[in-house]
C-alpha cells in the first residue's frame, strides 16, 4: 500500500509541471531551500515555481525514479525533462526533501546539479521575471 504522503509528493510535481504551487497544497508557514539560492519563505518559493514555468516552451515534466516516505518525511529522486525559450532542452537530476504536517508540504529542500541551472535557466531568468 502506497504511503498517503507519496500522493502529496506527487501532487507537488503535477504542479510544479503546470507552473504553479497551490496554496492547498502546502502549509501557511512553508519553507523552501534550493542548491543555489538557499532558504527563503513560501511566498518566494510559488514566484520562483512561476518564474521556472515563464523560461520553459511548454511543461517541464518530472519522472519520478524513488519515492521514499517515512514518518513526516519523503525524498524524491527525480528527473526533469522540458524544451526551453530559447528552444534549448533542459534536464536536470534532482533529490527533493520533504517535510510533511497535517497532509499538506510544510518544507521543501531541492538538491541538483546546479552546474546546469547555471548555465541553461540564469541567461533566461531576466526574461522569464519580466514576464511575471
Amino acid at each position: 500500500m502506497e504511503n498517503p504522503n507519496h500522493q502529496l509528493a506527487r501532487a507537488y510535481f503535477a504542479a510544479v509541471s503546470n507552473g504553479a504551487l497551490p496554496d492547498d497544497l502546502l502549509t501557511p508557514d512553508m519553507t523552501g531551500w534550493i542548491t543555489t539560492t538557499g532558504s527563503m519563505d513560501k511566498a518566494a518559493y510559488q514566484r520562483l515555481v512561476r518564474i521556472l514555468a515563464g523560461m520553459c516552451d511548454g511543461p517541464l515534466t518530472f519522472s519520478i525514479t524513488a519515492l521514499t516516505a517515512e514518518a513526516d518525511r519523503v525524498v524524491a529522486e527525480a528527473v526533469s525533462d522540458g524544451r526551453l525559450i530559447n528552444g534549448e532542452r533542459y534536464s536536470n537530476t534532482y533529490v527533493f526533501v520533504f517535510r510533511i504536517r497535517d497532509g499538506k508540504i510544510a518544507a521543501v529542500a531541492e538538491h541538483y546539479n546546479a552546474l546546469i541551472a547555471q548555465e541553461k535557466l540564469v541567461p533566461l531568468m531576466a526574461e522569464a521575471m519580466a514576464k511575471l
